[in-house]
């Protein structure tokens, strides 16, 4: 972690846009020019030390100054900033003079009280520098760091890591019966033997986060007679983090040789990389051969090795484990081998091994069954962690030491020597991260146990902490992503749920991985979460916190000097917020207080000048006062499911604003066209010429607005609400401009009112995202040219053509949605029409009659709804040419309509009799009911 804190410190003294104005300060910049080059020496250092501090105490200690000094630092040129900050309404004059007077003696108590405070971290640095000196001649790496630093990254942190996997893996190999493994033993030895011989070089890839028994399963493969048999030659490689080319190369010829109980030839100690592949080439021609690569964390190791294996006249099989899914899938593409990812324990599983590890007899008694179950939950299936936790329950005999396990289970994690296994696999996947990573993931500790995070939500937050670098010519949004991708990929971050077009919507980190990562959050980002929690330990400096549920717990005198996040979760109603009128929070950069029980915001908010993330969503806030304007450093203003509807003119001063969402949605029955809220932009919106989203800005009042919005080159996402006909062209002039566009929502403001959208001749290429509600009559012609379009939505635009023959050309189509938009009696979906569309949805087409899917159209639908189609007379004719179809949902359909499908003397039964889930809902009694057909 603390290479993370070091590194961004360095980035952003070579980028601090005060950097002239900081040389003015001759003594502090020589202070701050010693301070970076010192840390600059020991960041090399440092991603040694973060891996091995959780077996030396005193490194840790020292780890944690080097974290500390490199936030004071940070502290003292935020606070520098601060003081140079030039309010935007100011000639460029004014603000030479602002430099100025704070540069002249009339200002000499900022000089100096920063002078000062440069100083004090100066003198910490030299003796931290001596710690450092100690520590890298203790490790033996002085000769490596002078050479190269990432040689002493490499290897020092990798050979503590194979250390920690030894004790792993022996830990695991010894479950020979692990509880499931049969059936995933078959399954793989399946893959390995079929095919004839000579069918080639072929890959099998088992991913999966550590601890799942990826080595275990692959071992007992390995051992199988039949898998003996079968293959002539058979080698096992640990590859591991660490690894050397010609060693490995090596290694597969002596088990090559004592496979044929041969002396290995004296040539091989002395041969070259090339000389060794070709001697394994030439051993495996016409041979069947299995190679195990076990624990592959670099897909260099793979492009290494893969020049050695044959591919033609053989029979060849590799088996590689590893926790990257994109080794895994890289691995298997050219050999169009196999991904097999191994999931978690079921339930069932998980309850089978933890009796069998943790009771002689392998059966709960009654007393502890419920206990057993709540701490089994939390491991959510992970076999190493079940026979951990089993090995500590094992001693304990009372039902309250085992709920006092279950209360403390990160206590025990930290503490406990017999978790020190499964903890230090866990950290493996950590260690192995770049630094950007890791302060990524260790962020992730905000969040309360279980919690779904939002993937938007959380690439802004890192974003505001300054987590995200900027690469090339991708937003910082998009690196975020990539981020999040790398970390799913890695295993370390599970995807709860995904959007249509597979990114990731939400996800979550693990229980038990959690708690690890609470613990070094602690440590090294000085973040302290809430949870109900009576015997916290408060750090002296906070800089993050987090509260989960409760503020009873939080010292009343708490000092929040260097606080840089605030994040509440799950307030209770009636909850009051300390912490924000306590002052001192200049260093603030994140205020989250989504759902909070909040009405009124405290002024001292509008005073954050560092403030780069508000979120008011889901409070009852209605006003948003002109303060705001204060706010320069402001890049997401969420203030969703809020009721605010208007927002001040000094809004335009927030000139690095990049999300502002605001809207929220209401169901009215009486009125169900409006639904989505907005908000009211001032005048000359243009200026926030870096918003990447605008949601939902309400245009009653005319165009203005609207070309303003031609200007924000940098929109991704664009709402409008209440559009009135005559502003048609002027939408379509602003749209075309918007060449980064890749989400689309516009309302009208009745549902009899025209959106004129005809006369765009060049709509924005990227766009994935449309939806339309309001009277359209005829398709927009430009429709048919989004190759990108993923997601349509058309609702109330009383079509009078067939929609679906524009439509059905689009390559990237997932998810349809038909709402009011119809107004014939009959659709036909055409043959090799909508060859990627997985969600078809049909809502009151209420001339809608019937409905025709040839063979070979929709080859992918996954799920169907109809609702509301009152004179539609039965189930699309040719629903059974429609084979991955998973669900059928219908609502307040005829009876006639309905009868047909019910029981197998239903006429239409033998035609849906393939979907596995077919659901009906009605209205009836004031109370929606359903039921399965």
């Amino acid at each position: 972690m603390a290479e993370s804190v070091v590194t961004f410190l360095l980035n952003k003294l070579a980028t601090l846009p005060q950097l002239e104005e900081l040389k003015l300060l001759r003594g502090v910049w020589g202070d701050v020019v010693y301070i970076r080059d010192e840390l600059e020496r020991m960041k090399a250092f440092l991603r040694v030390a973060d891996a091995m501090e959780e077996s030396d105490e005193e490194l840790k200690v020292w780890v944690r100054q080097v974290s500390d000094v490199a936030y004071d630092t940070e502290d003292v040129l935020v606070e520098f900033s601060r003081h140079l900050a030039v309010h935007p309404q100011q000639e460029w004059f004014c603000g030479l003079l602002d430099m100025i007077s704070f540069c002249s003696p009339n200002n000499l108590t900022n000089r100096l009280r920063i002078a000062h405070k440069m100083q004090a971290i100066k003198s910490r640095v030299i003796n931290i520098s001596e710690g450092h000196r100690r520590y890298r001649y203790r490790s033996d790496v002085a000769r490596q760091e002078c050479s190269s630093s990432s040689s002493i990254t490499t290897a020092a942190t990798n050979i503590h890591a194979r250390n920690i996997e030894r004790r792993g893996d022996a830990l695991l190999l010894d479950e020979a019966e692990l509880v499931g493994i049969n059936q995933h033993k078959s399954l793989l030895i399946e893959c390995l033997v079929k095919g004839g011989r000579g069918a080639g070089l072929k890959v099998v890839s088992v991913v999966g986060m550590g601890g799942l028994g990826k080595t275990t399963l692959v071992k007992k493969v390995y051992d199988d007679i039949e898998v003996r048999k079968h293959f002539e030659s058979h080698m096992w490689i640990t590859v591991s983090q660490s690894f050397k080319t010609e060693e490995l190369l090596k290694d597969m010829i002596r088990q090559l040789y004592d496979g044929i109980r041969q002396p290995v030839p004296n040539s091989v100690d002395m041969g070259s990389s090339q000389m060794l592949k070709a001697s394994i080439k030439d051993f495996l021609q016409q041979r069947r051969y299995l190679l195990i690569l076990d624990d592959v964390w670099d897909l260099h190791a793979w492009e290494a090795l893969k020049y050695a294996l044959p591919n033609s006249n053989c029979d060849g099989r590799v088996l590689l484990t590893t926790r990257n899914v994109d080794i895994a899938s890289t691995a298997c593409k050219e050999s169009h081998g196999n991904v097999y990812t191994l999931k978690p324990l079921s339930q069932e599983e998980s309850w089978t091994l933890f009796c069998k590890k943790t009771f002689p007899s392998e059966s709960c008694p009654s007393y502890l069954e419920g206990i057993s179950k709540c701490i089994l939950q939390r491991c959510e299936g992970l076999p190493l962690a079940i026979v951990a936790v089993s090995g500590v329950l094992s001693t304990k005999d009372g039902i309250d030491e085992w709920e006092s396990v279950y209360r403390s289970l990160g206590a025990e994690l930290e503490g406990n020597k017999k978790f020190d296994s499964l903890k230090e696999i866990l950290l493996l996947s950590y260690n192995d991260l770049p630094y950007y990573l890791k302060s990524c993931f260790l962020y992730m500790s905000i969040f309360p146990e279980d919690y779904l995070i939002r993937r938007m939500r959380l690439i802004r937050l890192w974003m505001a902490e300054g987590f995200v670098e900027a690469k090339g010519r991708k937003t910082q949004e998009e690196v975020g992503e990539g981020y999040l991708n790398e970390l799913v990929n890695r295993s370390l971050v599970q995807i709860a749920t995904r959007t249509r077009n597979g990114r990731v919507s939400t996800c979550r980190v693990h229980d038990l991985l959690r708690e690890i990562i609470v613990s070094k959050s602690r440590g090294g980002q000085n973040l302290v979460a809430i949870a109900n929690e009576e015997n916290v330990r408060w750090p002296e400096k906070i800089r993050r916190l987090a509260v989960h549920k409760t503020l009873e717990n939080v010292p009343q005198d708490m000092v929040l000097g260097q606080l840089r996040s605030l994040l509440m979760f799950s307030l209770p109603s009636g909850a009051c917020i300390p912490t924000l009128s306590s002052g001192g929070l200049r260093l603030l950069k994140v205020l989250d207080l989504q759902d909070a029980p909040l009405e009124i915001i405290p002024n001292e908010v509008w005073n954050l000048f560092n403030l780069r993330y508000l979120s008011l969503r889901g409070t009852k806030v209605k006003v948003i006062p002109s303060s705001i304007g204060k706010l320069q450093n402001l890049e997401t203003l969420d203030l969703k499911h809020s009721y605010v509807t208007e927002l001040p003119a000094e809004l335009l001063m927030l000139h690095q604003l990049r999300h502002l969402l605001l809207y929220r949605y209401e169901k009215r029955t009486s009125s169900p066209f409006h639904s989505t809220y907005g908000f009211k932009a001032p005048q000359g919106i243009q200026a926030l010429s870096f918003l990447q989203k605008l949601c939902f800005v309400d245009v009653e009042e005319g165009s203005g607005v609207i070309s303003e919005v031609g200007h924000l080159k940098q929109l991704r996402k664009l709402g409008i609400i209440k559009l009135r006909k005559e502003d048609g062209m002027n939408l379509c002039s602003s749209i075309e401009k918007l060449s980064n566009l890749r989400s689309l929502d516009v309302n009208s403001i009745q549902d009899d009112e025209m959106i004129d959208l005809q006369r765009m001749s060049s709509p924005p290429r990227f766009l994935q995202r449309l939806w339309l509600q309001g009277r359209l009559e005829k398709m927009p012609h430009w429709i048919s040219s989004l190759d990108n379009l993923v997601k349509l939505r058309l609702r109330w635009s009383r079509l009078r053509d067939d929609p679906l023959v524009p439509l059905q050309a689009l390559p990237s189509l997932v998810e349809l949605q038909l709402r009011h938009a119809y107004e014939g009696e009959s659709l036909c979906f055409k043959s090799a029409g909508f060859l990627r569309l997985k969600i078809l949805h049909f809502h009151k087409l209420e001339r809608l009659r019937r409905v025709t899917v040839e063979d070979g159209a929709m080859p992918r639908l996954e799920s169907l709804g109809i609702f509301y189609c009152k004179l539609l007379e039965k189930v699309p004719q040719g629903i059974q040419f429609l084979t991955q179809l998973n669900s059928l949902d219908l609502a307040e359909m005829p009876n006639e309509f309905i009868g047909k499908l019910q029981d197998r003397s239903g006429e239409d039964y033998s035609v849906i009799e393939h979907i596995p889930d077919v659901r009906y809902t009605y209205w009836v009694n004031n109370e929606w009911k359903q039921y399965r057909l």
